[in-house]
């Protein structure tokens, strides 16, 4: 039976609290596409993605257009580039980045994601010569994402690839330094990286997927600070549940699009992402979650236990209204693309080491953080090794999306617009780290890590 107050909560949450389906994925295994040259191996990868993805866009405006619920992105995801048989230059990489963006371009999606690698444990000599091409790769597409695994509770931290990271990060900075660094914006750095995790910058196609899928992530921080304004001043418990119900109504819809968009282009049905993903628009904003439940302003002392409490339920609704709940799922705390973020980092509130702390208990890490462009890639490493840490400890998903802000100091902003937002820069510690980097080698992996 139809209840009409259901669908009138629906509608005001579509109209007025900035739900939406923040992006409908298009899963693709390249693992068949090697071929005996560079050029042949481009050309079956740019046929294999428009074949399979020619009629994504059309089906997700379909569907937007049938139900009136906001598809904001359509986006693809593909096997790691890294692990396509064949053994490659840094530049034969490159020319496959073109082939992904030529390919992402034809079939007219936001971006494509899986020019990433698997280094957690050691490197290939494909993985060396993939990791020397990131920087040129992202300088020279639009629509390419890229991410690089570097550890995992199992393997422990590769320092080795922890320190060329910090390199590779700085070199894209510079060569994308007049476009904003926006190439360092486009890159993801992870500890136990999923393989359906259907959001930029960090999606790409696991090698344990199938040969095509479709994965759906949801948003909606306005809806659910909307429903804590209707419980001020109850206590925790009521919150809870109150977020809990709310998440369970955003992942139905999740639901639906994820299963008519697989009826719609004849692929199987992967997982709904039920990630609480915020934008620039004020209301939208996971900060201004934290702040609905009485503290002050983010970054303040309690905000880590809201958080906490705020992932663990999103989870626990999510979880009862699909049976694929999958990616990362829960709340993302990416400061340029959350108003509420932004206006706590420019009060003094937030600092990047509260930022760590939060990723402790949220769904990512340190996300589209802009620090000092004098920052030196020693403390790029350093930084990712400590987020690294934590999410090994911890056996959970931890990334760094960091931008060196060439030219700009503390206090001032890289402006990038849409859903990337504008990213306030945040100053670094003053004292180095380049003889712990220097050291490279492993991180061995946690004693719980020994679970067989």
């Amino acid at each position: 039976m139809i209840n009409t107050n259901e669908i009138l909560q629906t509608i005001k949450m579509l109209r007025e609290e900035h739900l939406d389906i923040r992006t409908v994925t298009m899963g693709i295994s390249l693992l068949d596409c090697a071929r005996g040259s560079a050029s042949d191996t481009a050309t079956a990868i740019y046929d294999k993605i428009t074949r399979y993805a020619r009629d994504l866009v059309a089906s997700a405006d379909s569907i937007e257009a049938k139900y009136g619920i906001p598809i904001i992105n359509k986006r693809i995801s593909v096997t790691p580039i890294s692990l396509i048989g064949g053994e490659y230059s840094r530049d034969d990489f490159v020319t496959f980045a073109q082939a992904l963006q030529r390919a992402a371009k034809e079939v007219g999606v936001n971006f494509i994601g899986g020019y990433s690698a698997l280094v957690d444990k050691g490197y290939t000599r494909n993985d060396a010569e993939f990791l020397k091409s990131i920087p040129h790769a992202l300088s020279t597409t639009e629509l390419v994402c890229s991410s690089v695994n570097v550890a995992s509770t199992k393997a422990g931290i590769n320092m080795d690839a922890v320190a060329d990271i910090g390199k590779i990060i700085v070199e894209t900075a510079e060569l994308t330094k007049d476009n904003n660094c926006i190439g360092c914006a486009k890159f993801v750095v992870f500890a136990n990286a999923v393989e359906d995790n259907p959001f930029m910058a960090g999606a790409f196609h696991g090698t344990g997927e199938g040969e095509c899928v479709i994965n759906v992530g949801v948003s909606g921080p306005g809806v659910v600070k909307s429903a804590l304004e209707r419980v001020k001043g109850e206590p925790f418990d009521t919150v809870a549940e109150t977020i809990k119900k709310t998440a369970f109504k955003i992942t139905r819809m999740g639901q639906l699009v994820g299963r008519e968009a697989s009826e719609l282009l004849k692929v199987p049905f992967g997982i709904v992402d039920l990630s609480l993903a915020p934008t620039p628009l004020v209301g939208d904003s996971v900060a201004y979650i934290l702040e609905e439940m009485g503290i002050e302003k983010c970054g303040t002392h309690g905000t880590t236990a809201a958080l906490a409490l705020l992932n663990d339920a999103v989870k626990k609704g999510g979880v009862m209204a699909s049976g694929h709940v999958g990616g990362l799922s829960g709340a993302f705390i990416p400061v340029s693309e959350d108003a509420g973020m932004i206006a706590a980092v420019e009060c003094g509130a937030l600092s990047l080491d509260k930022l760590e702390a939060m990723t402790c208990v949220c769904s990512v890490g340190l996300d589209m953080i802009a620090v000092d462009g004098n920052a030196t890639a020693d403390t790029i490493s350093a930084i990712i090794a400590d987020e690294m840490a934590i999410g090994v400890v911890n056996t959970k998903t931890t990334a760094v999306r960091i931008i060196p802000a060439i030219g700009k100091k503390p206090g001032e902003f890289l402006e990038y617009g849409g859903l990337l937002g504008s990213a306030p820069v945040m100053p670094v510690s003053e004292f180095g780290s380049a003889d712990f980097i220097a050291r490279g080698g492993r991180i061995p992996a946690p004693i719980h890590s020994l679970k067989n």
